[in-house]
């Protein structure tokens, strides 16, 4: 049985650790939110898992994430989206942070789950993992959820500096999810937040699952760190779940599609290496079509792990863990946060030179008040 912590940073971060511990409960959307007094968590693996935040309102919100695992990080009500301030406060609190790591006990892997445009969870996660890279042996994930393209300039800038700093930090590498497959979901706003928490939550437990899970053809923990090695140290999830009629070929298809992943690319174009698992009854699994397509994607990206577990009476579904040697999207994401850098220091320079309030406040250039 393999030892997992899981540690979710920031606002992000915790709503996907309490989707994670939702469905781990055992409960889709409609799970009652007193599970956590009375449930067990169903993970096949011992897993451990924390919620770090310094807005004590955002950890209020987790309804599935027992009190125990919730820390909140004193400083007033969030760091408002500057990770300058972010930093600070990690490093006046860092011992406290790092306690909480440590008596949750000794693990063979960690995932970080953070976005890269806030406060908290884009600055604490690349000096909690720098951390935890010095004190611990044991390999160290994140997952880094991107924001929309429109959501503002103070995100923007802050995803291309967070994602920077997470790579050298040490961590032994960065799954990509997107927030811009939130207007593919559809509803209100908050349905496409908890929409894109499910898909995260969703893939990791079929990986966690999968990494202790006995196999046909195996897949393990050693082949999940070989993939994760190869390319530019990013990867991103596909997920598909098939219906009664569906060949398996054409859900192993539907995984690699850019509507099965959680980062948009082209696999057969930026992938270096993969790991396919397939789940599912025997009758649904022809070897010979699973043959067919892990061949054709090992001819484009070099190798591929597989494994097949087998669950009786379950329609196929698929998980591939991808990781890519470039990345089309986030090079446009980072021309758009090079703009935003831009205009912000444009805007706070006029500012400091006071041009405009300068032409406001001359107006009334040498008059009195009449009475």
């Amino acid at each position: 049985m393999l030892n997992i912590l899981v540690i979710g940073n920031g606002q992000c971060g915790n709503r996907i650790l309490d989707s994670i511990n939702r469905h781990a409960m055992g409960g889709g959307k409609n799970c009652n939110r007193l599970a956590k007094f009375y449930s067990k968590q169903r993970f096949k693996s011992h897993v451990e898992t924390l919620a770090f935040n310094t807005a004590v309102n955002d950890l209020k919100e987790m309804k599935f994430t027992k009190a125990r695992d919730r820390v909140h990080i004193p400083h007033l009500h969030g760091v408002g989206a500057n990770r300058n301030v972010g930093k600070q406060v990690f490093e006046e609190n860092k011992e406290m942070i790092m306690r909480q790591v440590e008596e949750r006990g000794n693990f063979d892997i960690a995932f970080v789950l953070t976005s890269a445009s806030g406060g908290t969870g884009s600055s604490f996660t690349p000096l909690l993992i720098r951390e935890m890279k010095n004190r611990y042996d044991y390999p160290v994930y994140c997952v880094v959820v991107l924001p929309f393209r429109e959501e503002g300039t103070l995100y923007l800038q802050n995803s291309a500096f967070s994602i920077r700093d997470i790579r050298q930090s040490g961590v032994d590498g960065i799954i990509l999810a997107d927030n811009q497959y939130l207007k593919n979901i559809g509803g209100s706003i908050q349905e496409a937040y908890n929409g894109i928490n499910d898909m995260i939550a969703e893939r990791l437990l079929f990986l966690l699952d999968a990494l202790d899970s006995e196999m046909m053809m195996v897949t393990d923990l050693g082949d999940f760190k070989t993939v994760m090695s190869g390319g530019a140290g990013l990867a991103t999830i596909g997920f598909f779940k098939a219906d009664k009629d569906m060949p398996i070929k054409t859900t192993i298809q539907n995984s690699l599609s850019p509507s099965g992943l959680l980062f948009s690319t082209n696999v057969y174009e930026e992938a270096s290496r993969a790991m396919i698992v397939i789940k599912g009854d025997r009758k649904y699994l022809s070897i010979d079509e699973i043959s067919t397509e892990i061949e054709k994607l090992s001819g484009a990206v070099g190798h591929v792990f597989k494994g097949i577990v087998v669950r009786d009476g379950e329609y196929p579904q698929i998980l591939s863990l991808l990781t890519l040697e470039s990345a089309h999207e986030l090079e446009k994401l980072y021309n758009v946060a090079v703009q935003a850098i831009h205009y912000e220091k444009a805007k706070k320079q006029r500012v400091e030179e006071g041009v405009e309030m300068k032409r406001t406040f001359s107006q009334i250039e040498g008059m009195e008040p009449e009475y």
